[in-house]
């Protein structure tokens, strides 16, 4: 489950008698600049003078990365249940319905197949805005199903995590999309089929624990928050002062545990790079069949055998 708050970040609302529209700034929390609300969005979300890197929506970003129109959705369709039948504050139901009106989103995942310098990938981008981007049984099995793509067509798989983690709200049937998604990452590395892990702010509890640190390669924007427990929920549980920067990217570079850091405008770049660097090694779709039988030997017709004599030898007799 999601043990962390949200990123910091306010839209800065001015009072409608001063004649300006709310959501026209935001704030960064780094700086506390005050950012033109399209400037930032024309820049991925990115504030230019402290480089903080906002949440970026999933059509957004597969903008970003992908070859321009070559991007295929599929699962459009898929959209979440209420098993349990939840109640709180709100029904799961009404949660869901608000959600999809805010995001014009189905859930929390975007995938599909596109190609990234000309190169095939099956990509999926997880959006934070829908319900923190939690994980439940549709953003489990459209991850699964981009997975299975990409071992049934033999291209890359590229994931862009961005959740806090398990969807409370689905319960055990959220849990069981760890195992589910790491169970075909499993068969996708028996094949030898490369998978592309980027992490980004916040990518936290039951999706950092399954396929989002299951990459061959892993990539973290600056300054992600990426762990399990949140902050707070480790320090009163362990009841100990945790190191400066824990569970920033930055901080998990330094320990081994993701493989690079990279901008949010280098990423499409890098990525492609990489691509390319290990599609050498992708199996071939059409891998050249090898004879287990031996070929038997040609046979001549019986009248051709008859009329062909034997060669014969004769040796000089020596007695006299």
């Amino acid at each position: 489950m999601a043990f962390f708050g949200k990123p910091k970040y306010s839209t800065v609302s001015v009072k409608a008698k001063e004649g300006v529209p709310k959501g026209v700034w935001t704030k960064c929390p780094e700086s506390g600049e005050m950012v033109f609300a399209k400037e930032l969005k024309k820049n991925l979300m990115v504030v230019p003078s402290s480089d903080y890197h906002f949440p970026l929506a999933a059509p957004d970003r597969i903008e970003s990365l992908v070859d321009e129109g070559s991007f295929v959705e599929h699962d459009a369709n898929l959209t979440s249940a209420d098993p349990l039948d939840f109640k709180g504050l709100a029904s799961y139901k009404d949660k869901l319905e608000q959600n999809k009106k805010k995001t014009k989103l189905e859930d929390a995942v975007i995938s599909g197949i596109a190609k990234m310098g000309g190169l095939p990938v099956s990509l999926a981008v997880m959006d934070f805005r829908f319900l923190g981007g939690s994980m439940g049984s549709v953003v489990g099995e459209k991850i699964t199903r981009a997975i299975e793509r990409g071992l049934e067509q033999k291209i890359p798989v590229v994931v862009v995590s961005a959740s806090g983690g398990a969807r409370m709200y689905e319960g055990i049937l959220s849990l069981m999309q760890m195992a589910k998604t790491s169970a075909a990452l499993a068969r996708l590395s028996k094949a030898r089929i490369p998978y592309f892990s980027v992490l980004t702010n916040p990518t936290m509890a039951g999706v950092m624990a399954s396929y989002a640190t299951l990459g061959d390669v892993i990539i973290a924007e600056p300054k992600a928050l990426i762990g399990f427990a949140g902050r707070r929920v480790i320090k009163e549980t362990t009841r100990a002062d945790l190191p400066e920067g824990f569970q920033t990217a930055e901080f998990l570079l330094d320990r081994g545990l993701i493989d690079q850091i990279v901008h949010r405008h280098q990423m499409r770049d890098k990525l492609i790079t990489l691509i390319g660097h290990l599609g050498h090694a992708l199996p071939s779709k059409s891998p050249r069949k090898t004879r287990t039988k031996p070929v038997a030997p040609k046979k001549l017709p019986v009248s051709k055998i008859a009329a062909k004599k034997p060669a014969t030898t004769t040796r000089k007799s020596t007695k006299k």
